[in-house]
């Protein structure tokens, strides 16, 4: 990356695309947000079934474990996740036109705590996912229907773990190279750049 502060180029600099998309933690914010596409999308399609049984009336119920917590938990999850990646793509975007070095701390500090927040929730969610997907009954799907599907949003509650993971790891070493920058350009003002 070139010279800037907390990991942006110059303040007011123009928008360049080009690196945008190659920087590591924009990848790992567009991998996020596919994972909990795939994570909310398997569930809402394929996480509910309805079997007509006289006894149950034909009600509709969750794949995992006939437990409608599971399934409302990976839904949101999933959802939020993906709004929070769209919020933080838009983030990364403005982020070089941020001049105040107090903002762009402020950005990347929310960066660490949002996603060291959300590694925890995919963390919870692929717990409890799996745990109700262990303990469910198979007269409770006789014909295996959204099986694949409910795999789908267990794995991927697993890799959301390590690309939110990561995705802190970033903000963390961004924040210290940053303060690095900000302490230079204390000390040596004459050097600091423009």
């Amino acid at each position: 990356m070139e010279g800037g502060a907390y990991g942006a180029g110059k303040a007011g600099g123009a928008f360049d695309p080009y690196t945008l998309v190659r920087q590591p933690h924009t990848i790992l914010r567009v991998v996020s947000w596919v994972f909990s596409i795939v994570v909310f999308g398997s569930i809402v399609n394929e996480g509910y079934l309805n079997i007509p049984d006289e006894a149950e009336g034909g009600k509709e119920f969750c794949i995992y474990n006939r437990n409608p917590n599971a399934c409302s938990y990976g839904v949101t999850v999933g959802v939020l996740a993906f709004l929070t990646c769209l919020l933080y793509l838009a983030l990364d975007v403005y982020f070089p036109q941020i001049s105040s070095v107090k903002d762009r701390k402020k950005a990347v500090l929310s960066d660490i705590g949002v996603s060291a927040f959300w590694a925890f929730l995919w963390f919870v969610g692929f717990c409890f996912l799996a745990n109700q997907w262990q303990v469910s009954k198979p007269k409770d799907n006789p014909l295996n229907e959204g099986t694949d599907a409910a795999r789908a949003a267990i794995t991927f509650s697993f890799f959301s773990i390590f690309t939110w993971s990561l995705t802190a790891a970033l903000a963390v070493r961004r924040f210290k190279d940053l303060t690095f920058q900000e302490e230079y350009n204390t000390l040596f003002p004459s050097m600091a750049q423009p």
